[in-house]
């Protein structure tokens, strides 16, 4: 599991193990796996030229330190001071180590045959506040196109909520220590973020509101058939999706419904839509019991009533529900239902009576607010998909493909995760693993190139197929 922390429980962690530590000996740890990492990343150190912006927390203090020990390694290292007082210790290492440092003012370009290999972003640090200083920010400017490794967290992002209402650091690596922060894996600041690579520096941390699933997870949290298992006992998923007028809603349901997790698949809905339906999955029935529902996907005009039913049958059969699209609109807070809500930013902005561009901007926070507003599983569908609980514990989703971009491919996650609701997975579960899996076979199937929805419920097996023992 990755897992995140907030700055305050970094910071409390921190506090904690500096006190059982000789002095100054936390942030060698870090510059350690700082200067480990950029040399990792650049392929080698002698010759090659680091640039470290610095500003005055401790970050600045990583990136000096980091650079001491990557010119003792070769490298041509130079400091813009991007503040009036930086670390003492990590300037008198790097001075001692032959690097070279330039006061901001004095840095106005760069001197001919000198532009870096790379970019270090020590400019503030998991405590700083969003947004960049007009100096950080004419700094920047003059090295666009460098790359850049940021310490910790690319500067300027909101680290607890993964916001970016201000000018920040776009990195291509980062480089962060002792856990994951929220904006690692949260959007818009997640995609600031390149390649995350996580030093241990020894935190002994709590549980963390923020989580991410890993393969190793997924196989552990994966329905698996017992040996005397049979159909029933794996579960049946029920699908209302599809109309006349959006049959293609209705296939690509089924098509995530019947990826093999449920034991049975039924479809309930337009006629017309149910015959296409067994012609492409001839192994799909028709209404009888079921123990999850996965409603809403191109229902138009039909929705306000397919939903009015699956809710009636969930109460007298004590069922899960997996809504989505048209049958949104017409939920009423709370659910008296276990159920997990699937929408896209612009539908979780019709429901919560907010702005589109407000939730893309705030994923984390509308998410946690739309599933304490409706009491139930809330998935909320983007480049890192969340899902949260009533309670406010996330997971966010970091499989994935933009060409998963497309139209239908949420039909077939909604098939996916009522399958897994049905084989006995909590909502929390079934969505988290459902987006997890979703994500893993679109990236199996696209392979760098387009693809369509129809194509991510083939790779599925695949993807169950090189997951880790559980």
């Amino acid at each position: 599991m990755r897992q995140a922390h907030t700055v305050e429980q970094v910071r409390a962690a921190e506090a904690a193990l500096m006190a059982r530590l000789p002095e100054g000996a936390l942030m060698m740890r870090a510059a350690h796996g700082l200067a480990h990492a950029v040399a990792d990343w650049l392929g080698s150190t002698y010759g090659r030229r680091v640039l470290l912006l610095v500003g005055s927390g401790d970050n600045g203090g990583d990136a000096l330190h980091a650079g001491a020990l990557l010119a003792r390694r070769g490298a041509g290292v130079e400091a813009w001071l991007l503040s009036e007082t930086v670390h003492d210790a990590g300037l008198v290492a790097l001075r001692a180590a032959g690097g070279r440092v330039v006061p901001a003012d004095a840095a106005q370009e760069l001197r001919p045959g000198a532009r870096p290999d790379v970019v270090v972003d020590g400019i503030v640090g998991i405590g700083g506040k969003p947004g960049l200083r007009p100096a950080a920010q004419q700094a920047l400017a003059r090295l666009e196109g460098v790359p850049v490794v940021a310490v910790d967290v690319p500067s300027g992002v909101d680290v607890d909520t993964g916001q970016t209402p201000e000018p920040h650091v776009r990195a291509d690596l980062t480089v962060t220590f002792g856990t994951h922060k929220p904006a690692h894996l949260v959007d818009p600041a997640a995609g600031a973020c390149g390649v995350v690579h996580l030093v241990d520096i020894g935190l002994d941390l709590p549980e963390p509101g923020l989580e991410s699933l890993q393969a190793a997870d997924v196989a552990r949290l994966l329905p698996r058939p017992a040996d005397d298992a049979h159909k029933y006992t794996r579960g049946v998923v029920g699908v209302r999706a599809g109309s006349e007028t959006y049959p293609g809603a209705g296939l690509l349901s089924v098509a995530g419904a019947a990826t093999g997790f449920a034991g049975m698949v039924r479809y309930v809905g337009d006629v017309a839509v149910g015959d296409r339906v067994r012609a492409a999955h001839p192994e799909v029935v028709g209404a009888g019991r079921v123990q999850a529902w996965v409603l809403g996907s191109g229902a138009g005009d039909g929705a306000a009533a397919t939903l009015a039913e699956a809710l009636a049958d969930a109460r007298e059969h004590d069922l899960a529900l997996v809504v989505d699209a048209d049958a949104l609109q017409h939920l009423e807070a709370p659910l008296d239902v276990a159920a997990v809500l699937t929408p896209h930013a612009g539908e979780l902005a019709r429901m919560l009576g907010e702005e589109r561009a407000d939730v893309e901007a705030r994923p984390l926070h509308f998410v946690r607010a739309a599933a304490r507003r409706y009491g139930c599983v809330v998935l909320l569908k983007g480049h890192h998909t969340l899902v949260s609980t009533p309670g406010g514990r996330v997971r966010a989703t970091t499989t994935g493909t933009p060409w998963l971009a497309t139209a239908g491919a949420g039909d077939v996650l909604g098939g996916m995760v009522g399958a897994l609701l049905a084989a006995g997975l909590t909502p929390f579960d079934a969505a988290s693993v459902g987006s997890w899996l979703h994500g893993a076979a679109a990236t199996t199937v696209s392979r760098g190139a387009p693809i369509v929805a129809g194509q991510v419920a083939g790779a599925v097996a695949d993807v169950v197929r090189t997951l880790p023992a559980p």
